[in-house]
């Protein structure tokens, strides 16, 4: 043979398509050969891939419900609520044992006149008491509030309609009920056109309105500290709710008593440019201080809560992502491990190939090949499986999940990549064997 058959014969030869597929199917071959050894390896590529897209799922869904709730409060409004002081002393002379604290109408009188930009203010009362239908009944939380309020609230108008300027002017006894109260009030019968007693007043029901969620519902101003939050379930005219339970509530339980004096619960205040929001806000604060020995309000910027619910959805699923990687890597370091095993098992297999003509590259794609069929079918049914568990923990736990269109991407590519990383080192290794020691191999 000349010199130059010789270079020829020895010279790289491009990796043809039918050369390609002959190595593919060895490896198919090889992997059926050993069905379930195979099975138990992609297990845990399965078991990384669903867990990446369910926890991800779950977390999206969580972050999108927290962020719904606080874009429903409005990313231009400023929530002002009145607290009871902590540690509040009691009046010492006993005609003047009503402790008054919270949000007054001259403070929203010195926020519209004061501070330029504030194009809305929505004052709210609430209060708690028995609400009745002939023999249906239900302790409510009843809000007196204006006529804009679904608007700034961003609340459906389910069925009829709700109260006019006019009847706020004329204190009406209109009520619009919520879901929830009508679903325990009318359960057999349309509430529209029907009335409810709350005390000695009846009210009319002129329209159903769509419940809101508790996280963004109004605090009711009663109690120590913080008051606790309560889902409004009967809206009337705020005029009739000053008119008909005056300003002073009293709680009576067994051998205590207490009555409170506050002028309005909650007040929402919009102002005509979201970048001024959070400035506006400590203007307010400053207006409420400057007439206050003790703080008896709250201020509430849900802007500010939005984007800290936009940091706590990143850093969720940060910590969601690494906790489903570990699982992925688990299952790559078991797919090494299952692919050096077969190195050494098929010595001699890779010893004939060699003496066969086979070069090195051929071994160490087949061996890659081989890996990454193990994790892409393991990536595959990881996939099937984790678009799938989101749906039954819809479903099951009434839960809201929502799988991305990036997550089953992202959890696949991330199993393909294991496949050709923890597939090199057993690959090399079985290319850098010695054709003539891998023959003697028994």
């Amino acid at each position: 043979m000349s010199a130059g058959n010789a270079w020829q014969s020895h010279a790289p030869v491009a990796l043809s398509p039918a050369r390609l597929r002959r190595i593919m199917m060895l490896g198919f071959k090889s992997l059926w050969m050993h069905r379930l050894r195979s099975g138990l390896t992609i297990l845990g590529i399965v078991f990384g891939v669903c867990s990446v897209i369910a926890m991800l799922a779950v977390g999206e869904g969580a972050s999108y419900e927290a962020q719904e709730q606080i874009r429903k409060l409005g990313s231009n409004n400023i929530i002002l609520r009145s607290i009871k002081p902590i540690n509040q002393d009691r009046p010492s002379q006993a005609r003047q044992w009503v402790l008054e604290y919270g949000l007054t109408y001259l403070d929203l009188q010195k926020i519209r006149e004061t501070i330029p930009g504030v194009t809305i203010v929505m004052p709210s009362r609430i209060v708690r008491d028995q609400v009745w239908n002939g023999v249906n009944r239900m302790d409510a939380t009843i809000v007196g509030t204006v006529d804009w309020y679904p608007e700034t609230r961003q609340l459906n108008l389910l069925q009829g309609r709700y109260f006019t300027p006019v009847e706020m002017e004329a204190r009406s006894n209109v009520c619009v009920l919520t879901t929830k109260a009508v679903e325990t009030l009318f359960p057999l019968s349309a509430p529209l056109g029907g009335k409810v007693r709350v005390g000695s007043d009846y009210y009319d029901v002129i329209g159903v309105i769509e419940t809101e969620s508790t996280g963004a519902a109004q605090s009711t101003g009663q109690g120590s500290g913080k008051a606790a939050t309560a889902a409004p379930d009967i809206y009337i005219p705020l005029s009739a709710a000053r008119h008909r339970f005056g300003e002073i509530l009293v709680n009576r339980s067994s051998g205590s008593f207490e009555a409170t004096r506050v002028e309005l619960h909650e007040a929402y205040v919009r102002v005509d440019d979201q970048k001024d929001v959070e400035e506006t806000a400590l203007i307010i604060e400053e207006i409420l201080k400057r007439d206050r020995r003790k703080t008896d309000f709250e201020i509430i910027v849900p802007l500010e809560l939005l984007r800290q619910a936009e940091r706590t959805k990143q850093i969720f699923n940060i910590v969601l992502g690494a906790i489903a990687a570990i699982s992925l890597l688990v299952g790559g370091i078991g797919i090494m491990n299952i692919m050096l095993a077969s190195v050494t098992e098929r010595t001699r297999e890779i010893g004939i190939r060699r003496a066969l003509g086979a070069r090195r590259r051929d071994i160490i794609l087949q061996f890659l090949i081989e890996t990454v069929i193990l994790s892409g079918t393991g990536g595959l049914v990881g996939v099937a499986i984790g678009i799938l568990i989101p749906v039954v923990i819809t479903m099951f736990a009434d839960m809201r999940t929502i799988v991305t269109p990036w997550a089953p991407i992202l959890a696949f590519s991330i199993s393909g990549m294991i496949g050709v990383v923890f597939g090199i080192y057993p690959a090399l290794r079985a290319a850098d064997m010695d054709p003539v020691q891998a023959l003697r191999h028994e």
